[in-house]
């Protein structure tokens, strides 16, 4: 059980205002960040979606035929997620929902996602091995998740903790693509059982 001092940190509502903003672009791309692993027709799993700075794009890129799965224990972030989905005619493309801070509440797509992007959340995880377990029955065999923390706070030594942990839930580290050096990132595979 954690107290409150020991709870993982979890971004505020508020926050999510500013990390949604057109402006952040000129930092962080999704395109650029996500083109390179996303194709037509796929299907994502976005948990920690927030209010969509990084779904909408994906949203594009899967296209008609893809899906993207967002999760994210706050429901009023979730509601503000689906006007924003709404709004851009993507509704058709994402399902949006709200999970515990324990469970995605996904079992029903067990084996169906094939990439899940978990980007500047993992060091928020309460429970790291039971994220990774529920994540792996999600993923098709050689599926594959991307990882991102953002630089400056998560600390080296817990970065490498995590990808322990990966590893540890049956996941291989592949080589990155060009211009992600120098940033706490790491794409990954699920190994076939």
């Amino acid at each position: 059980m954690h107290t409150e001092e020991t709870r993982p940190h979890r971004c505020p509502i508020w926050m999510h205002w500013l990390l949604a903003n057109p402006l952040r672009r000129l930092l962080e791309s999704p395109e650029a960040l996500l083109q390179p692993h996303v194709a037509p027709g796929m299907t994502v799993l976005e948990p920690g979606c927030g209010f969509g700075y990084f779904t909408l794009p994906l949203a594009r890129m899967v296209g008609p035929t893809g899906k993207v799965l967002c999760v994210d224990v706050e429901p009023k972030v979730v509601a503000r997620l689906q006007r924003r989905v709404d709004r851009a005619g993507l509704s058709s493309r994402v399902a949006a929902s709200v999970c515990s801070p324990t469970d995605l509440g996904l079992g029903a797509r067990s084996g169906q996602v094939d990439l899940v992007t978990v980007i500047h959340m993992m060091h928020e995880l309460e429970d790291l091995p039971g994220f990774l377990r529920q994540v792996t029955a999600l993923l098709k065999p050689g599926g594959r998740m991307l990882v991102l923390e953002p630089k400056g706070h998560v600390a080296p030594a817990r970065f490498a903790v995590e990808l322990e942990a990966c590893r540890e839930a049956g996941f291989t580290a592949l080589p990155l693509p060009a211009g992600l050096e120098g940033r706490p990132v790491a794409l990954l595979e699920r190994r076939s059982h």
